[in-house]
């Protein structure tokens, strides 16, 4: 049976408020094919242009959504042609951090508008800290360690983050709970990736096989991963996209757990990309919603 991938959130009647963090004055007033679009924004701070979408190949099954404040979208312009800036991303690991490096490759290879700019561990001598030296990335280490001098404390943290221009933080298995200040410092900016379907087999302590374990053990017929935003406590923030696998009657926890992986390594690319591609927009509910990169109308 394939694995298929889902974007939550999806709903015919919901309405949407786009919420914005850039300060930026900019005119996106679009007229293409005798269709004015009237996104009337000289300043952003109640409009949101975070549309973070599907990339190519995730369907959006959602009909058209009204956008509060967009009158008309259907002539909106493409993303290529926004010229959007390259996003700076914060990547934290503590184990061989595969979805970091499919992440890394997706930057590379172009299909995220993005680069890694710099790698966090609580792990210094983990795979994903090596592969990131590997490749040049700068390596933090944090929380500080009981018996090292090595690492910063939260507010460096944030402070090293800023410095290196990173936009949004992704955590691809990094197993400590993220600072109250980090969290603070990048409001809807940070990603977690869950190998279950939250909010199930989630919280403290759902990690690794654990998590595979107990969804065989509770007879679950599916499993999947989760991104998700992250807030202060464990995998309790708003879910962005999941994608589902079967549980098989034979499966073990190994079997079942790198099925999951497969398919997160997909997931989360595409997560990113829409991340950097600016597709996100907050229902009014405050459930994030993807906008679908080949049809503006259409959110996932």
């Amino acid at each position: 049976m394939e694995s298929r991938t889902l974007i939550s959130g999806c709903s015919s009647n919901s309405r949407i408020s786009l919420i914005g963090r850039s300060e930026k004055s900019i005119d996106l007033s679009l007229v293409r094919s005798q269709k004015l679009v009237f996104l009337k924004t000289q300043n952003f701070s109640k409009l949101d242009l975070k549309r973070v979408g599907a990339r190519r190949g995730v369907e959006c099954r959602s009909s058209v959504e009204r956008v509060e404040g967009v009158v008309g979208v259907e002539g909106f312009e493409s993303e290529s042609s926004v010229g959007l800036r390259r996003k700076q991303l914060g990547v934290f690991v503590s184990g061989g951090g595969s979805n970091f490096r499919s992440i890394h490759d997706g930057t590379v290879g172009g299909s995220v508008h993005g680069d890694v700019a710099v790698v966090v561990t609580n792990k210094p001598e983990c795979g994903g800290a090596e592969y990131a030296r590997g490749k040049g990335i700068p390596v933090i280490v944090f929380p500080k360690g009981s018996n090292s001098s090595d690492g910063v404390s939260a507010a460096d943290l944030v402070d090293a983050l800023r410095a290196y221009g990173v936009d949004f933080v992704l955590l691809a298995g990094y197993l400590k709970l993220i600072p109250v200040e980090l969290v603070r410092a990048y409001p809807k900016s940070i990603l977690n990736i869950h190998p279950a379907l939250l909010p199930a087999f989630g919280g403290k302590g759902y990690y690794g096989m654990k998590v595979h374990k107990a969804v065989i053990a509770s007879g679950a017929r599916f499993s999947g991963p989760t991104v998700h935003f992250v807030d202060e406590h464990y995998d309790t923030g708003r879910i962005l996209a999941q994608g589902v696998v079967p549980v098989l009657a034979s499966d073990t926890a190994e079997e079942l757990a790198a099925r999951v992986l497969h398919e997160e390594h997909k997931l989360y690319v595409e997560a990113t990309s829409a991340l950097c591609d600016e597709r996100i927009v907050w229902r009014e509910d405050g459930v994030p919603l993807i906008r679908s990169r080949e049809n503006p109308n259409e959110y996932c």
